[in-house]
């Protein structure tokens, strides 16, 4: 390899690493109001620990802090959640929710050491408009499911037609849309609709009969 080729790296994993005053009290505060959960902690007492958001591991460890020129972001699967969950835990936040022209909805926040953290979901309406003619498609839906897709479209802020596209046009090329934050949603709302068959039931489904009258 010359000086000037670029070598081929291949790396699944990051793990950025903080400088916290206290490492117990930062470890309670990502845990607690932040979401995170905790990976190790190393030491007695503690001056190093792992938490987790996701599969991503971040690491908390002794020092003096450098919040002045250092920030992290966060790509996950619904940050309206986190926010939720994260401003009912009286963290500060440094900038609300809202869509952004790079293509993701996000926040930021502040934590005990004066870090910026940001957290935000992609955003799939940035881009060109398509111009598109919609037809009818007579179509009947098994009840129970035709409730989960009016409840999942109105979780995604989409019309139930725009849900059923997007689902198709995934399937279509071999993938599914859904984050695990929407898998998460949709195996509660088959709870809550009853549906107990699986994604092979409709080549079994057959119109229940009508009462005689």
């Amino acid at each position: 390899m010359t000086a000037s080729t670029h070598p081929e790296v291949d790396c699944e994993q990051q793990h950025p690493a903080l400088a916290v005053r206290d490492v117990p009290a930062a470890v309670e505060f990502y845990t607690t109001r932040l979401g995170f959960r905790l990976g190790f902690t190393w030491g007695d007492p503690p001056t190093m620990a792992g938490v987790n958001l996701g599969r991503v591991q971040m690491f908390l460890e002794q020092g003096t802090p450098g919040a002045g020129g250092c920030s992290l972001y966060f790509v996950v699967g619904n940050a309206d959640e986190l926010y939720e969950f994260q401003r009912a835990k009286g963290v500060e936040v440094v900038e609300a929710p809202g869509d952004r022209h790079y293509g993701l909805r996000d926040y930021r926040v502040r934590d005990l050491d004066g870090y910026v953290l940001g957290f935000g979901h992609h955003l799939y309406n940035v881009g060109p408009r398509l111009e598109i003619e919609r037809v009818e498609v007579p179509v009947r839906i098994e009840k129970r499911l035709a409730a989960l897709l009016h409840d999942l479209a109105e979780y995604k802020r989409m019309s139930l037609g725009s849900c059923l596209e997007e689902t198709l046009l995934h399937t279509l090329d071999g993938v599914g849309p859904h984050t695990a934050s929407d898998l998460r949603r949709i195996a509660r709302l088959k709870e809550t609709h009853g549906i107990d068959y699986d994604s092979h039931a409709s080549y079994r489904f057959v119109e229940r009969s009508e009462p005689d009258g």
